[in-house]
Order: C-alpha cells, then sequence, then structure tokens
C-alpha cells in the first residue's frame, strides 16, 4: 500500500511540486518560530538569579563636570542612602539590569576563555537586588587594597571557565594583562530580562576614584510613591547642579524588554500562519480536484469491496506522504543546526522544535484533509460507475 501511494504521488509529481514547496517552506518557518519559542520558554523557566520589584535606577550624567566629579557621587550616595524610604542603595555601571546598554570582556583560566558580562558595582548591590551568594562572599570595602582586584562570577561563567574545579581563590586574567581574585559566586544573573540567556558574567568593585560609574540602583520600601521620586530629584538636583538626572523602575524596563522579545516571535507567526493558510487551501483543492477527477476508480474501488475506511485512509495517505517528501527535504536544512550548534544555542532546542514542526504539519494536512477524503469515501460504486 505505501509504495502504491508513493507511486501515485511520484506520477503527478509535476502537479503536487508547488504544494511540496508550500509545505517545505512552512515547515522551515514553523522550525524557526518554534525553536524561538522554545528558547524563551526555556529561559522564562529559569530563574532570574535576584529581585527587581521596588527597585529604581537612578542614572546621573556629569554633563563635563570635571570637578571633584568622585566626591560628588558620594556624597549623593550618602544622601540617598539616608532618606528613610531606601531600604539599600548601590552604584552600577551603565548596564544596569534589564538596559540596553552592554559591556563584556573576554577572561582567561587555564587557556579557557570566556566572554563575559562586565559589571562594576559597591559592596551594596547584593543587597539592593537580593543577590544570593552561592559560594564565598560579596566583596566589601577592605578589598580594594588586596593584591588581586577582587571580583564575584555567576554559575554560567563558573561553569564554563572552570568547569568541575572549585573557582574561589582563583586568579583569573582579563586581555592576559589585568589580574582578578575569585572571592564568591552567584548562581543566575540574567540581567537582559527573563527570557533571555543566562549568560556568563562577572562583578569587579567600583574603585574610590571611580567618576564613571555613576548608576545608583535603589531598593525603595513598600509604600514608596511618586511623591518621594520627585523629592529625591530636587534634592539631588541641588547637590549636583548643571548633571543630568533620569529616574526609571526595573519592572518598566523589564516589560519594555519583554515586547522586543516578542516583536519577533509576533512576525514569524504571522508569516507561519500565512504559509500554513495556503498549504490547507492548497490540500483543499488538491483533493477536491483528485475526487472529480479519480470518481471512476473510487467507484471501481468499492464495488470490488473497498471499505468507505480505506478509501478514506488512501486519501489520507497520499497527503501524509506528500508531507513526508517535502519535510524529508526541510528536515536536511534542519538538522545541520543543531550539528554545528548555530547561535551558540543548545541542540536540545532545535531538536524539539524539529519535532514539534513535524508534528504540527502532520496535524494540519490531516484536518485539512479529513473532510475531502470523508467526502470521496461516501461515493456510492453505482453513481460513479454510471457517470462514466
Amino acid at each position: 500500500m505505501l509504495r502504491h501511494l508513493f507511486k501515485l504521488i511520484w506520477n503527478k509529481k509535476g502537479a503536487h511540486s508547488l504544494l511540496i514547496v508550500e509545505i517545505w517552506a512552512s515547515f522551515m518557518v514553523l522550525f524557526g518560530v518554534l525553536s524561538l519559542i522554545v528558547y524563551n520558554v526555556r529561559n522564562y523557566l529559569e530563574p532570574i538569579g535576584f529581585s527587581y520589584a521596588q527597585v529604581w535606577n537612578v542614572g546621573l550624567t556629569n554633563n563635563q563636570d570635571t570637578v571633584e566629579v568622585a566626591a560628588k557621587l558620594e556624597r549623593a550616595m550618602q544622601r540617598i542612602r539616608s532618606y528613610p524610604e531606601v531600604a539599600s542603595a548601590s552604584r552600577m555601571s551603565s548596564n544596569t539590569p534589564f538596559s540596553a546598554n552592554q559591556m563584556n570582556n573576554s577572561v582567561t583560566y587555564n587557556k579557557i576563555n570566556v566572554l563575559a558580562d562586565h559589571y562594576y558595582s559597591d559592596q551594596e548591590l547584593s543587597k539592593t537586588i537580593d543577590l544570593p551568594m552561592y559560594s564565598g562572599r560579596w566583596y566589601k570595602e577592605s578589598d580594594l587594597v588586596a593584591r588581586f582586584i577582587p571580583i564575584v562570577i555567576n554559575g554560567k561563567m563558573r561553569e564554563k571557565l572552570f568547569l568541575d574545579e572549585n573557582p574561589l581563590g582563583k586568579v583569573i586574567k582579563l586581555d592576559d594583562k589585568v589580574s582578578y581574585k575569585v572571592i564568591g559566586t552567584v548562581d543566575n544573573f540574567k540581567a537582559k530580562g527573563e527570557f533571555m540567556s543566562n549568560d556568563p558574567a562577572f562583578f569587579q568593585m567600583i574603585g574610590k576614584d571611580d567618576s564613571w560609574n555613576s548608576n545608583v540602583l535603589i531598593k525603595t520600601k513598600p509604600g514608596t510613591d511618586a511623591e518621594f521620586e520627585a523629592r529625591l530629584v530636587k534634592d539631588i538636583a541641588v547637590m549636583l547642579p548643571g548633571w543630568g538626572i533620569e529616574v526609571s523602575y526595573l519592572t518598566e524596563t523589564l516589560a519594555n524588554r519583554h515586547k522586543l522579545t516578542f516583536v519577533p516571535v509576533a512576525i514569524f507567526l504571522i508569516v507561519s500562519g500565512f504559509l500554513l493558510t495556503n498549504v490547507a487551501l492548497g490540500l483543499f483543492g488538491v483533493l477536491n480536484l483528485s475526487i472529480s477527477r479519480r470518481k471512476n476508480e473510487i467507484g471501481l474501488r468499492r464495488a470490488m469491496g473497498a471499505t468507505e475506511a480505506k478509501i478514506t485512509f488512501q486519501f489520507l495517505g497520499e497527503i501524509w506522504v506528500l508531507a513526508t517528501l517535502s519535510m524529508v527535504v526541510g528536515l536536511l536544512f534542519a538538522v545541520q543546526f543543531p550539528i554545528m550548534k548555530v547561535f551558540d544555542i543548545e541542540s536540545s532546542i532545535y531538536i524539539i522544535a524539529i519535532l514539534a514542526a513535524v508534528a504540527v504539519i502532520y496535524l494540519i494536512v490531516t484536518l485539512c484533509a479529513w473532510f475531502p477524503s470523508k467526502q470521496a469515501s461516501r461515493i456510492h460504486p453505482a453513481v460513479a460507475l454510471h457517470e462514466e
């Protein structure tokens, strides 16, 4: 039976070529969008690693002010921490959580090189965003006089750079020039959002004379409202005349990141829906044309004892063979992604997307072919042979 179905499809390969191309294109687009969805869902299920609720980001810009910038920033930090509405405050580099800014560097340990996100902060960051320690400790002010620059790394960097070794106390190098010593590790730190991957990262303490890293993360107490924001901006403007001051909430910044994540998914879904609709219409057209042209064949089979179920299965089988031929070609392209680890994404994500795309294609072609197949199976043999 299967050999007969393949022979029928091959004899009509010219008529079915366009439909084969449409199914192939639908499979490839489905594979792409499902890969993106599986990637985002898997990332979302992984803990973000810190708390961002009630955390504000105060961006301070010196606007060409070069006089005692570091001292002014320190006084501003002392003033911010003195407010009763502030539970904790921490200075940080411009690549704050969920921001569009990014800073990374290549670090080396035992000839293993890893590109990691680089964050500057003071000793209050772990408290401000509730970033729990996995091992070791967070840095403190006395660490500034240490021989090596103290850093804290996240779990992904620990996994890629140190493999099975304990990273505490290990010295790593930045561009073979600057030496860092790992004094602590955290688990996850997904600073780019809940739908983003947990990339390697490390945290370095801001020096006393550092005047560049002027973002301030503020963890406010419950019930803090816009009235405090206005008072905070006014007081800092008095302390830092001529400076730029911008306040944002991490919850709102994260919502904007989510929108950027959903846009490509929505575009892929629209394109995929358009192609699948064309495939469905093509299937209806092909089957209806086959029924009208093959009534004598259907009538003869019914007269020889073929049941409705067998007629239905024949037409469904032809569509399944057609879909299989299309997806065999698609699989030749799709399997290259997990083999070559395209975009540095885990192979399992691509494999899940391939299996899901195959299942969706078979489901769609079956649903689209079911009604015409049932319609063909109900043709009475006497009527079909009488018309001939």
